[in-house]
């Protein structure tokens, strides 16, 4: 490798600083999973149920294909999901066409309204370490890093 190409590469330091960052968020994110999904259990929710909650309540109706897309999960895990949380009667699964549109049921919207508010508080309350300028830097920061990664792909 000449001078130039070697210039483009990360130094060793910035390899491992990407390295920390990477360490940091996954254990900040996977910590925020568990404490999320402790917190959910009182209404008897997974975290994964509660995503599809929020968004069929937030987009209904909305085909299968649509929320899979959204919760950037593969079909087959999706149709176990679903098919669950229509055994407990939060979902109703409509054919229309070739396509499976989803609602939520009665006792869907009730659960909707009780769990996400609280949900959303204690989401909120995760960074209350930050104060309301350090959180918008963190969101301003992420989205940027979102948006080169989704460049790089495409």
């Amino acid at each position: 490798m000449n001078d130039k190409e070697t210039s483009s590469l990360p130094s060793r330091h910035e390899e491992r600083l990407g390295l920390l960052l990477w360490f940091r968020l996954s254990r900040f994110y996977n910590q925020s999973l568990r404490r999320s999904n402790a917190h959910l259990k009182e209404w008897g929710v997974t975290i994964t149920q509660f995503d599809v909650l929020v968004q069929i309540g937030t987009h209904e109706p909305l085909t299968q294909n649509e929320l899979a897309e959204k919760l950037f999960v593969t079909k087959g895990n999706m149709t176990q999901v679903l098919g669950r949380m229509e055994e407990l009667g939060w979902i109703h699964r409509d054919q229309e066409w070739r396509k499976k549109v989803l609602t939520l049921t009665s006792s869907g919207w009730e659960l909707f309204h009780l769990v996400v508010p609280r949900q959303e508080q204690f989401q909120a309350s995760q960074f209350q370490g930050l104060n309301k300028e350090e959180q918008k830097q963190l969101l301003d920061l992420l989205r940027k890093l979102q948006q080169y990664n989704e460049h790089m792909e495409g």
